[in-house]
């Protein structure tokens, strides 16, 4: 990573132990872990107590994670090696501290792992934590938003290539290949998750996959693709129209165009999430859209392409989820509308919460690319 902000970042954990009243954190969430040590592997524990860091990790990881370490591309920390399983190696570790009062990811544990830990460890109190380091990457650092900043960037540059790659007879497949393709020569070290090509009648789902349809000619198509840079995630969807489209199309596009500029005009520090989900929400429910937007109007970015804060619709059954919105804070900001047998449309932009306002991080035009 370009930065090393964990020192903080575990001062903060620890702050949060204190409020937990536990001794230890153990952290089995690969993206958390990344966060707070550096490391990146398909397997690896992390604990976290009041003075110290420990990665465990098996034969694969060692050498790597050590000379991380001593590299400073790492955190500070011991790194102790799986001999022959982890939670043998985990309980073995709790022990020789004196480790008691355990923090655990309850959204990342198994039922299964857990039933082993308390079986190896009957002693340990094992108490299931929530969102204790995802409550830490809600709001980016300064290192973290300038990847970001970067990485809205090259998006959009990316984006600006879209009439080169859509056109009539083309398949889906193939112009995500070529997206795909231009992520990489943009810089991205992969794409953030499988990218949207859907056209025509197909536009109406809002997650198709792409296939062997080919464009034709009238056709909408919704065009969503993301890339990863420095391990951090850019989000972007624009929409082309294969010659000129009909009346109904155009406006369900301006309808969805309408509800997009809402959305990003209502962003501010101190609001709750669905006041901007809102803002685009009632735009398209004035246009007799509303069933039609069948998803929240945004989402977290950061390590991972989908993460807090969820911008949507207030549940009253789960009103933790409605986030305030905190200067730092980065997401997507995505309305959309699908009508069967006419199409759909989503127009998506990357947005980070400033002190006095937002920042749109992509910059590539929302107009309709006509090819």
């Amino acid at each position: 990573m370009p930065f090393s902000p964990f020192s903080a970042r575990l001062d903060a954990v620890r702050s949060l132990l204190e409020q937990l009243s536990v001794d230890a954190l153990i952290v089995n969430h690969g993206v958390n872990i990344r966060y707070l040590s550096g490391f990146v592997g398909s397997a690896g524990l992390l604990v976290v107590d009041r003075r110290d860091l420990v990665l465990i990790v098996d034969g694969r990881y060692d050498f790597v994670a050590r000379r991380g370490v001593e590299a400073g591309t790492l955190a500070a920390m011991a790194v102790e090696r799986v001999e022959r399983r982890y939670p043998k190696t985990l309980v073995e570790l709790l022990t020789a501290r004196g480790i008691r009062k355990v923090a655990f990811e309850a959204e990342h544990t198994t039922v299964a792992v857990l039933d082993e830990w308390r079986r190896m460890a009957p002693a340990v109190d094992w108490r299931p934590s929530q969102q204790v380091v995802e409550r830490l990457r809600i709001k980016k650092d300064a290192g973290e938003i300038a990847v970001l900043r970067r990485a809205g960037q090259l998006i959009s540059d990316v984006a600006a290539r879209l009439p080169e790659w859509v056109s009539a007879g083309r398949t889906e497949r193939a112009i995500a290949e070529d997206i795909e393709r231009g992520l990489l020569a943009a810089g991205f070290s992969a794409p953030a998750f499988p990218t949207i090509v859907a056209s025509g009648p197909n536009s109406a789902f809002p997650h198709a996959r792409p296939g062997e349809r080919a464009l034709e000619r009238g056709d909408l198509v919704v065009l969503d693709f993301g890339g990863v840079l420095d391990g951090y995630c850019a989000d972007l969807t624009r929409m082309a129209a294969v010659g000129q489209v009909g009346a109904e199309a155009r406006k369900l596009y301006e309808a969805v165009a309408e509800a997009h500029q809402a959305a990003l005009a209502a962003v501010r520090p101190g609001i709750p999430g669905s006041v901007i989900d809102g803002a685009a929400r009632d735009r398209l429910e004035a246009r007799g859209l509303g069933p039609a937007f069948l998803h929240a109007t945004g989402h977290g970015l950061g390590l991972e392409v989908h993460e807090a804060p969820r911008i949507a619709r207030a549940d009253p059954d789960a009103p933790a989820l409605d986030v305030t919105t905190e200067t730092g804070m980065v997401f997507t900001i995505e309305p959309g509308a699908y009508v069967d047998g006419l199409g759909g449309v989503r127009l998506e932009d990357d947005v980070l919460v400033t002190a006095r306002g937002s920042e749109v991080l992509t910059s590539a035009p929302c107009d309709l690319v006509v090819v």
